[in-house]
């Protein structure tokens, strides 16, 4: 983990100087303030990466603090302390922008994960902004970059690290997540920009088709070759080849695409001729190819050449971040289109958007924020404007019921239960149920110590 710069504000000089001789060892800058007034005095003239903060302090409280602290400083990460709050301060104070909050007597080793989730959220942020640039200055398609959440932070973070490659790349995820606009980008950052991005979807077209599509074909190779028809992997030659719903190539076709991925070479339908194209691959699926590969539907080899690069989209449900963002975004774009002065979307409207799962993901939210503004009258989104089955289906996202408790029982019932979840949704892979969960696996491996989880 980096080195961070930390302020610990807290009133307790013993619980203050064991937090600073604790952090200082393990490597961090660390300022010290006995109450919020004497750390927004330091805040004015220094900024930090994390504010540690005691919630109940005289004078200025915690959430005092964390609302001061992020009008001068943005930026920082805020985490609270906490002993005699309750889940509503809890929740009050994520609203307001706190990072997290830990419960006294504080968990030294649950610090430090905490920290370190701050660091490494905080790389990517700095990543990602200089990505945003670079892309402003290649005029790269509006969509792409609509988010706000962590997850979607690391799946640009990483399609900008592979860009550069001649990797082939492997693009994971539910239908209408956005792995074609995931294809734009690692192509628009890539040495081949200037290239073309030839794309095909391998679902759409009969076997006959799609062959004479990625190969072409010589004339009179079948009825109706009237002439000789130049394909995919030549018109793509120097530059990129999306192959989105691979999961769909019969396999007489996988064998040819992978004689081109071992040899680079190629022949027309009907044709003799070895032909060469320096094409990158970059295929995309919504299905369980390892699942097809047990089922013999889909060829290992293959897979192995296509899969030297994988990114997996998580889909809208779980990162909810993105979705108030993205409707903002689609109003401007589909106001625009339709020449509707619609000037946002009402409180109920967005709540009933953010409590729905979308199966269909991004693609399902675009085409309801398109409904809704053909068909609203007014300036306003209104609940009225959208479909029936977003009002039927929207489950708000409640907090786990349970028998009373302190603050800290109440909170830790609640995450062993996530935990559980996400395990048993990854099947007990620990690697994907942190991503689920947005931990770190080591996060993950000392929360399941903690709670005595096993399969």
């Amino acid at each position: 983990m980096k080195a961070l710069e930390i302020l610990v504000v807290e009133d307790e000089p013993a619980q203050r100087e064991m937090l600073v001789g604790f952090l200082r060892k393990e490597g961090h800058k660390v300022e010290e303030a006995e109450d919020g007034k004497k750390a927004l005095e330091i805040l004015k003239k220094h900024s930090f990466d994390v504010l540690l903060v005691d919630q109940k302090m005289p004078g200025m409280s915690g959430i005092e603090v964390l609302e001061e602290a992020k009008r001068l400083e943005p930026e920082s990460d805020v985490l609270l302390i906490t002993a005699y709050g309750t889940v509503q301060d809890a929740v009050k104070a994520m609203k307001l922008g706190a990072y997290d909050y830990i419960t006294k007597p504080v968990d030294l080793e649950e610090l430090l994960m905490v920290l370190e989730r701050i660091a490494e959220k905080q790389t990517l942020v700095r990543e990602n902004q200089i990505l945003k640039e670079r892309l402003k200055e290649k005029r790269i398609g509006k969509a792409d970059l609509v988010y706000e959440s962590y997850q979607m932070a690391e799946v640009v973070n990483l399609a900008a690290r592979v860009a550069p490659s001649k990797a082939s790349v492997l693009l994971l995820g539910e239908s209408g997540t956005g792995k074609e606009l995931v294809a734009r980008l690692i192509h628009s950052l890539s040495p081949r920009s200037s290239k073309p991005l030839v794309t095909l979807n391998c679902a759409a077209l009969p076997e006959s088709l799609l062959e004479s599509e990625l190969f072409g074909h010589e004339r009179g190779a079948f009825t109706g070759a009237i002439q000789r028809r130049i394909g995919l992997f030549e018109q793509a030659d120097g530059g990129t080849l999306f192959l989105d719903e691979i999961g769909d190539l019969s396999p007489s076709v996988q064998v040819k695409l992978l004689r081109f991925l071992q040899e680079g070479e190629f022949q027309r339908i009907g044709g003799s001729t070895l032909l060469k194209a320096d094409v990158r691959i970059i295929s995309a699926t919504h299905r369980d190819l390892e699942e097809l590969m047990k089922k013999r539907i889909f060829r290992e080899d293959l897979f192995y050449r296509l899969n030297v690069v994988t990114i997996k989209l998580p889909p809208l449900r779980e990162r909810r971040e993105d979705i108030k963002p993205l409707v903002e975004h689609f109003l401007k774009v589909y106001a625009a289109q339709n020449a509707k002065p619609i000037e946002g979307i009402s409180r109920e409207a967005m709540d009933l958007l953010l409590q729905y799962d979308y199966p269909g993901n991004v693609r399902e939210l675009e085409n309801i924020i398109e409904r809704a503004v053909v068909i609203t009258r007014g300036p306003v989104i209104q609940t009225e404007d959208l479909p029936f089955t977003i009002k039927e289906r929207a489950k708000p996202h409640r907090v786990a019921r349970g028998p009373g408790g302190t603050l800290k029982e109440r909170v830790e019932a609640l995450e062993k239960s996530l935990i559980e979840e996400a395990l048993e949704q990854a099947g007990f892979n620990q690697t994907k149920a942190a991503n689920l969960l947005g931990l770190s696996e080591r996060m993950l491996r000392y929360k399941l110590r903690k709670y005595a989880l096993k399969k």
